[in-house]
């Protein structure tokens, strides 16, 4: 016994004797940071005499026209302690600071775990800033993500938490912070969002207004992600529910109430709203939302204005018409330079402010299925894979196998009829619904998956559950992705990532803004121009959509394609030539089915083509570099066929037997000479076309038998009725 006690003693012993030590070191490691940077801080009178910053300007691409101004005179009202309600201070400490009162100045643990994240991501990308240091950080330093930084943030706020009390750091935090729409402290939000005081919010309002330091420009009322704010409110009262601020009652209260319709209309001038919270979102995704609200930047953007108004101008008007026409309420637009990749105009709904239509939700940038508007780039994916525009389908009524709910998908083509045998130029013109399916299918999903992802459409990993009906347009994306990925396949094959931004100027006049790195090869050029020789040829269209359509500009070379969606809730048109891209969506933002008739050439078509008819007036009429035919001894896959011979009673046109043509006499008869009824499945392996092959070997293809089906036997679908 006398042993384990001296055993356990000595042990005792050494373990505090680890602990001071480690104390020793942290208190030494303290002082040599402090002594380093002490010099570099501001002092008690600084601080108690903190001022604030300057405004940023947005500009049109001239740098002439304001579109809008983020407040550098900060729209503030400051508000006494005892006018600051309780609500609103627990809400905002439950938003951004739980340990407010328990801490002194940092949460160590926070850091510790934001530090681990970072060495593992090799990245500064989470800061665990107390409410103290976003204060020192929005007061005297700048939002720059590095360690030295975050050392230099950490000991103002330790400094400040000295100086101040608990209520009084609040309060500079509450009367400082930005809310916002050039909006700082809470009284100015208060009056900015819901035109009251601050003492007068009820619950939903003070957790909607804490919900917005976090990401101003991304949670902002007037922008597209409403919904994400609106979690976030949720959050926040729940948390002021599991902290018994509020009770059960309250709190069903506030979760049931429609803070967004309390929201009021923005009084600040602003052009071009959509396209201002676009770019505010980038900007911010980049530099952080002090660096856009405090730092007086000078941001030339992309806009053309005189473009971007009367895309404006165009939008409503072509929208009010189809409200008559098709009971549809809304248009969205973009227009956007080819060899950069710029945003030249952005027109996201008909009206910004008209809230009966939704119209601050910006269509453009929102989620929509693109019908037949996506077949360019599955047609793309199969021509990287070396299909060719002279590789012949079958466009017969064909079951694909089961859908995943216990029927069969067979897709059905937009007007109900079928044109037999036709190449893949003469499928995408005219937009032929199971040759895109057979298209996808011999491309494979994740061929396709990997083309569209390409070209940039960021949305690819939501498309992966749709199976082949992506084909045809299942899926969501956005107008602006789309217009995109169109304009790389102007651009010959070569990428450039979509921007708002032209310049960016820090208040001392220094650029800070590093152009995109564009110009990098994404797809083949020969297969971007094949795309563009289908889609500008309007003799292989006209025999669905006519010679004389919306789709044509007269003396200008376009590609263009149009898409509708089911029931009509979308339609689409989108086109480039090979300086520009225009793209035109039609609808209702909430989903609603306009009326029947209402296709991507009829509701969508007439306002691309006066849109992209002014866009190009000042362009010459270039022409799109022509692709190299590839020759391959495969049948079908660059249009070589086998043939047969058929013979047909020249009086009465019946076909004739074997039998009956030894009893007809020559003069009588008429051959014909017909493609063999085989599907290309038939003769090629499906995952290199242009390689040689032993038809045995690929014919175990399991969906050859329903494609040889369909072509052999037309009303294959009524036999199996009758069984």
């Amino acid at each position: 016994m006398d042993k384990f006690l001296e055993l356990f003693l000595r042990s005792l012993y050494f373990l505090a004797k680890g602990v001071i030590v480690v104390m020793l070191l942290a208190i030494l490691g303290y002082g040599v940071i402090f002594w380093r940077y002490k010099n570099d801080l501001p002092d008690r009178q600084t601080i108690e005499n903190m001022s604030f910053n300057q405004t940023s300007i947005i500009y049109d691409r001239t740098g002439e026209h304001i579109l809008y101004e983020v407040h550098g005179d900060e729209n503030r009202t400051t508000l006494p302690h005892d006018e600051i309600p309780d609500i609103i201070r627990e809400a905002i400490i439950s938003a951004e600071d739980d340990a407010f009162y328990s801490h002194h100045g940092i949460d160590i643990p926070g850091i510790l775990r934001a530090l681990k994240a970072n060495l593992q991501g090799q990245t500064i990308s989470q800061g665990a800033s107390t409410i103290t240091q976003q204060l020192a950080r929005n007061i005297f330093l700048t939002r720059e993500k590095t360690y030295d930084r975050k050392i230099r943030e950490i000991i103002l706020a330790m400094r400040i938490e000295t100086i101040f009390s608990k209520d009084e750091i609040l309060d500079l935090y509450l009367n400082g912070v930005s809310f916002g729409s050039n909006t700082y402290g809470i009284e100015s939000a208060a009056q900015r969002f819901f035109g009251k005081s601050a003492r007068d919010l009820s619950l939903d309002q003070a957790a909607l207004l804490a919900a917005l330091p976090k990401a101003t420009s991304y949670y902002s009322p007037y922008g597209s992600h409403k919904d994400d704010l609106l979690e976030r409110r949720d959050w926040i009262l729940n948390k002021l529910k599991d902290k018994n601020i509020i009770n059960v009652d309250q709190l069903k209260t506030a979760l049931a109430d429609d803070t967004l319709q309390k929201i009021i209309t923005p009084t600040d001038k602003i052009e071009a709203p959509h396209f201002v919270f676009y770019l505010l979102d980038k900007i911010e995704e980049k530099y952080g939302k002090e660096k856009i609200e405090e730092g007086g930047l000078k941001i030339i953007s992309s806009l053309n204005y005189a473009l971007q108004k009367k895309a404006e101008e165009m939008v409503k008007n072509y929208a009010l018409k189809d409200l008559k026409k098709f009971r549809a309420e809304n248009a969205a637009a973009v227009v956007i330079d080819n060899k950069t990749g710029e945003i030249l105009a952005m027109v996201g709904s008909r009206d910004f402010f008209d809230a009966s239509i939704d119209g601050e939700v910006n269509v453009a940038t929102s989620s929509r299925q693109p019908g037949s508007s996506i077949k360019p780039i599955v047609y793309a994916s199969a021509f990287e894979k070396g299909y060719q525009p002279e590789t012949m389908l079958w466009d017969v009524k064909t079951s694909f196998g089961p859908d995943g709910t216990g029927g069969e998908y067979v897709p059905a083509n937009y007007n109900g009829e079928y044109s037999g045998m036709v190449s893949m130029r003469q499928a995408l013109a005219r937009s032929l619904n199971v040759p895109a399916v057979k298209t996808l299918y011999l491309s494979g999903i994740d061929n396709f998956l990997e083309t569209a992802q390409n070209l940039g459409i960021e949305s690819v990993e939501k498309l992966k559950n749709y199976g082949l009906s992506l084909g045809l347009g299942a899926g969501n994306l956005t107008l602006l992705e789309l217009t995109n990925a169109y304009g790389i396949l102007a651009n010959d094959g070569n990428y450039f990532k979509v921007t708002p931004i032209a310049e960016i100027n820090d208040k001392l006049g220094n650029s800070i803004h590093q152009s995109l790195e564009n110009n990098q090869s994404i797809i083949s050029s020969e297969t971007a121009r094949k795309i563009s020789s289908i889609l500008s040829d309007n003799e292989a269209r006209s025999a669905v959509f006519g010679t004389n359509s919306k789709l044509v500009i007269p003396e200008k070379t376009v590609a263009v394609k149009t898409g509708t969606t089911q029931d009509y809730r979308d339609a689409w048109t989108v086109g480039y030539t090979p300086d520009i891209s225009v793209g035109v969506w039609t609808g209702n933002n909430n989903y609603s089915p306009m009326q029947g008739g209402a296709a991507g050439i009829y509701a969508a078509a007439p306002l691309w083509n006066e849109l992209m008819s002014l866009a190009i007036q000042d362009k010459e009429g270039k022409s799109f570099s022509e692709y190299e035919k590839v020759e391959s001894d495969n049948l079908m896959v660059t249009g070589k066929l086998e043939t047969t011979v058929e013979y047909y009673n020249e009086k009465t046109g019946e076909k004739l037997s074997e039998k009956d043509l030894r009893k007809t006499k020559s003069s009588k008869v008429r051959e014909k000479i017909v493609p063999a009824q085989h599907s290309i499945l038939y003769y090629i392996d499906k995952e290199h076309p242009l390689e040689s092959y032993t038809p045995e070997e690929n014919r175990t293809d399991f969906m050859l038998s329903l494609w040889e089906e369909a072509i052999i036997n037309p009303d294959w679908d009524k036999k199996e009725e009758e069984k």
